[in-house]
């Protein structure tokens, strides 16, 4: 029980650096670091050990010699409750270098460390060593409770090396102290009452002692009982055996709790000198198993954590093997990487020209076809149209009437498409559309537009504006043709990055499935090449429904 409350002071100093440490400290990403912490929480101390070591080599990779150093601080802690305090000082005394002194957001780091390798020195009974590194971290220590902690455990070892008034010193100047908390004063005066009465063994200790058990019972310090129950066994051991032996009872039964094996062990101890003989040789049967029990295990972590620093050091000597080796091929793979460099620059060059070949000869190709067509409709509808509006210029009732007119502007519009002669843009879209729409209506037909505003059409290209143009106006000559509708209804709605265009009239519809003809085709050919959509609803009683969806841009 001698050294419980020093390990429980470093935990406590340990946990408080990996829970609470800044945010500041993951600026350098390393899983490995996170995964350790995790197997530390999980108490799988030999994955926590390695993960720890993988962090470390990563961190050096990184040059994040703070990373370094807390690793190598969580190694230490880790070998040291392991039972490999050697291993542990080693760990400690690398970290020192890897720590900025002057940095003071690295002190609560530098703090534990020191402290852990007081704490390494105190176990190897190197009592001066303990106190010297215990008087170092004072310096680092963030509040007053790991000051008065540290304080107690330089006392302890003043107290073990038998210089006695400097540990009684230093006892009663934390006690005297106005702000201290239950468990550290509880903690002190059992610690000073132990030590008086190593001194004197005529000295009272039960009521310094009783005192310190109501407050830890008070304040339901587990750690704390097991400290108080193991000095009051120890006092009582000769003076009254039965009163040794309750207490040394109570103490194995809180080290359960705690699951700490080496109060275990002590209690153990206490147990099979103070028990009668038939409970004696229960609790040597026990004591017997969870020794041999904890040694092996202690054995088997101090070879393992030394396996993993010898494969540590192997792979950083076969990596620099490997560097050697793989130095004298380099040249040769940048060469390769050279030149397969340069072909691929080549072969995109030559791709690209090609690629520029091609698509000038498609446009070429494509200019000649509307060039061809053009001249198909000058020919044809052109002076179709202009023999047409001749005969009705002969006839005098229909000169001034404005079909003739109608009829002269497409002749003028068909001869225009063979010298590709730029459309308009004067008019505003929405409004060209509804003038467009409109004029199908009739006496016996209504045209009734929704949603056909400007900023509808402010995203719209030229080439999907001129697509729909001639996609609505393919409908309205069919409606006029074949539907026999008096009613046409038109929505336009912007859904997100899409324009929907309803179509609804309520004519004779379409029976069975949509037949294509020129004007159907060429519907759904133009909806295609803006990368929209036409959908004809043939399921309803009368009409005919059909949405036309396209993209915005």
């Amino acid at each position: 029980m001698k050294y419980c409350y020093l390990t429980l002071v470093s935990s406590l100093i340990l946990f408080s650096c990996s829970q609470n440490r800044p945010k500041k400290e993951k600026e350098t990403i390393n899983p490995y670091y996170d995964q350790a912490f995790d197997f530390r929480e999980k108490k799988i101390p030999d994955s926590a050990f390695r993960y720890f070591n993988k962090a470390k080599e990563l961190f050096s990779q990184q040059n994040d010699s703070l990373g370094i150093a807390k690793c190598l601080v969580n190694m230490t802690m880790i070998s040291i409750d392991r039972g490999d305090y050697f291993g542990g000082q080693e760990f400690s005394l690398e970290a020192l270098h890897y720590f900025n002194v002057n940095e003071k957001k690295q002190f609560t780091y530098l703090e534990s460390n020191l402290h852990e390798l007081a704490l390494a020195s105190f176990y190897l009974k190197n009592y001066d060593q303990a106190i010297k590194y215990y008087s170092l971290s004072l310096k680092y220590a963030p509040d007053s409770a790991s000051t008065l902690a540290t304080k107690n455990n330089i006392a302890n070892a003043y107290k073990n090396k038998k210089e006695y008034a400097k540990s009684f010193k230093i006892f009663q100047q934390v006690l005297q102290q106005k702000i201290i908390s239950p468990e550290i004063y509880a903690m002190t005066l059992t610690n000073l009452a132990s030590a008086k009465w190593e001194q004197n063994e005529k000295y009272d200790a039960v009521p310094e002692l009783l005192e310190a058990l109501r407050i830890r019972k008070r304040e339901n310090d587990s750690w704390g009982l097991n400290s108080s129950y193991s000095h009051l066994a120890d006092y009582y051991l000769k003076s009254h055996p039965d009163s040794a032996l309750f207490y040394a009872t109570q103490m194995y039964h809180i080290a359960q709790k705690i699951k700490s094996p080496d109060n275990q062990i002590e209690a153990l101890q206490k147990l099979i000198k103070l028990s009668p003989p038939k409970e004696t040789k229960h609790f040597f049967n026990v004591y017997e198993k969870l020794n041999d029990s904890v040694q092996t295990a202690r054995s088997a972590a101090k070879n393992q954590f030394a396996l993993i620093r010898y494969d540590t050091e192997k792979s950083k000597a076969d990596n620099l093997v490997l560097q050697k080796d793989n130095e004298g091929k380099r040249y040769q793979i940048i060469i390769l990487i050279f030149g397969i460099v340069l072909l691929i620059v080549a072969g995109t060059l030559w791709y690209k020209k090609r690629k520029q070949r091609l698509e000038l000869e498609a446009q070429n190709t494509i200019r000649d076809n509307k060039l061809k067509t053009s001249q198909k409709v000058h020919d044809v509808v052109a002076n179709g149209l202009y023999r047409i509006m001749s005969k009705l210029d002969n006839q005098e009732t229909l000169k001034d009437n404005p079909i003739v007119n109608e009829i002269e502007e497409l002749y003028e519009q068909s001869r225009d498409l063979s010298y590709e002669k730029p459309k308009s843009k004067n008019q505003a879209f929405n409004e060209k559309i509804a003038d467009t729409l409109k004029s199908f209506a009739s006496e016996s037909t209504r045209v009734i537009l929704v949603g056909n505003s400007p900023p509808l059409w402010e995203m719209v290209s030229e080439q999907a504006k001129d697509e729909v143009e001639h996609i609505l106006q393919e409908l309205m000559v069919n409606m006029d043709k074949h539907s026999k509708a008096s009613d046409v209804v038109i929505k336009f709605e912007q859904a997100q990055q899409k324009i929907n265009i309803y179509y609804t009239d309520n004519g004779i519809g379409i029976s069975g499935k949509v037949q294509p003809n020129n004007g159907l085709t060429n519907t759904g050919t133009r909806i295609a090449t803006i990368g929209g959509t036409i959908t004809f609803d043939t399921n309803i009683e009368k009409g005919l429904k059909i949405k036309i969806s396209f993209p915005v841009s």
